[in-house]
């Protein structure tokens, strides 16, 4: 697709995304899917279910079980195959009452051919995002120009064999461009998962995150004094929610963690501040029920359904906030066996890439090898760099006692990470799927891609590696 095409299929997409314009009985009631929505010459829609049935599309994928990703997909639905991982195949079933005949869970990293495509084969790469969410590597012939967009391609019925990489919602790490599917290959459409794609937002690589979490609760547990949180000398209880204890039963049993999550998502943060306690965790039975579609035996032996065994509760995000933490609380102490409660001090965790602040002054403009040098230099984020919610800013503190904390935690990719990625594969075109509702938006993330693509050439063509050195396999 040409410059001049790629601009004009970005403005027939965004007239189709437009929500004043209704769907209408001439195109069977239905909203037109935008180009990126289906792979360019494959009868392939990825995360297209608000679209209901596609011209030509005989496979739906979905990457994850988040609702934006799953718009419309529910009871009802007859249109197709739906192609997923176990996890989110569980998941939807499960949720959104999907009939099982429809759902086909496929195996991770291995290629398999996909029904009705024309050979076309895919293989599943784990996202780091939330349980099941998975990349989708495409890979096959042209064989039809699908979906509804005027734009057509010219290699349909050609020998030429594609490949398209379809991120979804992911934390680029390097095992992403180290896996055998991707390695080496050139990717002639990378679908990129454009949500952080602006340089402010440069949080914390994700462990680091979860161990300085940990790290803070286990010290506050054994009582030693933070910066940042009240004295850990101060033991008075709240007020008609507590029992009083002594200080040793109180090291013990005397904090409550709170950690606020999606429906799916953050089991990592959870799992990583039980751990540090050798705690239990309670949720609510809606929220166990969807962890037991997750396939996880590690987080499934640490739940209990008594809130008082655990010292760990995991509740909705929302609910780490105002007085709904407050409100939370007393409906536990209203409990009939709420002498067995023995909290003195509540610590709360609203984890969330948005509550990150972008040091004041940075450079918001910076040169991609300023980019890569400023995060590869930047000290481990840890619990010290953990600080409280402001009263003022978000009245969620009760008699002191309970302390909040916005933890700069995503499962979507960093502006580093992304950088990192681009650099680090060998692509051909990037379509951006995030925050692609307007030109300008559009115009500010393609500046980035052209010079990504800029800086990995000059890369490859000197002695620097090919993929961007890294920590660890699981972050740059």
């Amino acid at each position: 697709m040409s410059s001049h095409d790629e601009k004009a299929a970005w403005e027939e997409a965004q007239q189709a995304e437009d929500r004043n314009v209704k769907p209408t009985k001439a195109n069977g009631g239905r909203r037109n899917a935008p180009f990126y929505k289906v792979l360019q010459g494959m009868p392939i829609a990825v995360d297209a279910f608000r679209y209901g049935a596609i011209p030509n599309v005989t496979a739906y994928f979905l990457t994850h079980a988040h609702s934006d990703h799953y718009t419309n997909l529910s009871s009802n639905w007859k249109n197709g195959l739906i192609y997923c991982s176990e996890t989110t195949a569980n998941l939807v079933v499960h949720m959104l009452s999907v009939d099982k005949k429809w759902v086909r869970p496929l195996p991770m990293n291995v290629p398999t051919v996909v029904p009705n495509s024309g050979g076309v084969t895919v293989t599943l790469i784990e996202a780091n995002h939330c349980p099941g969410s998975c990349l989708f590597f495409f890979e096959g012939k042209q064989t039809v120009n699908a979906g509804d967009s005027s734009f057509k391609s010219n290699f349909v019925g050609s020998s030429r064999i594609f490949r398209y990489l379809h991120c979804g919602d992911f934390r680029a790490c390097p095992h992403h461009v180290l896996h055998p599917s991707v390695k080496g290959k050139k990717i002639d459409t990378v679908y990129l998962d454009t949500t952080y794609l602006n340089p402010k937002y440069c949080f914390p690589p994700q462990p680091q995150v979860v161990s300085a979490c940990a790290e803070l609760v286990r010290r506050v547990a054994a009582g030693e004094s933070i910066d940042g949180t009240p004295d850990a000398g101060s033991r008075t209880s709240l007020t008609g929610w507590f029992n009083k204890s002594s200080e040793a039963s109180l090291k013990a049993c005397g904090l409550l963690i709170v950690v606020g999550t999606y429906s799916i998502g953050k089991e990592r943060i959870v799992k990583g501040i039980a751990k540090s306690l050798n705690s239990k965790i309670f949720c609510d039975g809606r929220k166990t029920a969807i962890l037991r579609c997750e396939d996880d035996d590690e987080l499934l032996s640490m739940l209990t359904n008594d809130p008082c065994d655990a010292r760990v509760h995991v509740v909705p995000l929302g609910t780490v906030s105002s007085d709904r933490l407050g409100d939370y609380i007393e409906k536990l102490a209203r409990r009939k066996d709420s002498s067995r409660l023995k909290w003195e001090r509540v610590i709360a965790f609203r984890p969330t890439g948005w509550t990150f602040t972008p040091p004041a002054g940075m450079d918001m403009s910076p040169s991609i090898s300023k980019v890569l040098a400023r995060d590869m230099t930047r000290a481990p984020f840890t619990y010290a760099q953990l600080k409280p919610i402001r009263a003022n800013a978000a009245p969620v503190s009760v008699k002191s006692k309970i302390t909040v904390y916005g933890v700069p935690y995503s499962e979507h990719s960093s502006f580093f990470e992304l950088t990192c990625f681009a650099l680090s594969c060998d692509w051909v075109r990037m379509i951006a799927t995030v925050n692609v509702g307007s030109a300008a938006s559009r115009a500010k993330m393609s500046s980035w891609v052209a010079k990504w693509e800029k800086e990995r050439e000059r890369r490859r063509s000197g002695e620097e590696d090919v993929v961007v050195p890294y920590r660890s396999e699981d972050y740059w």
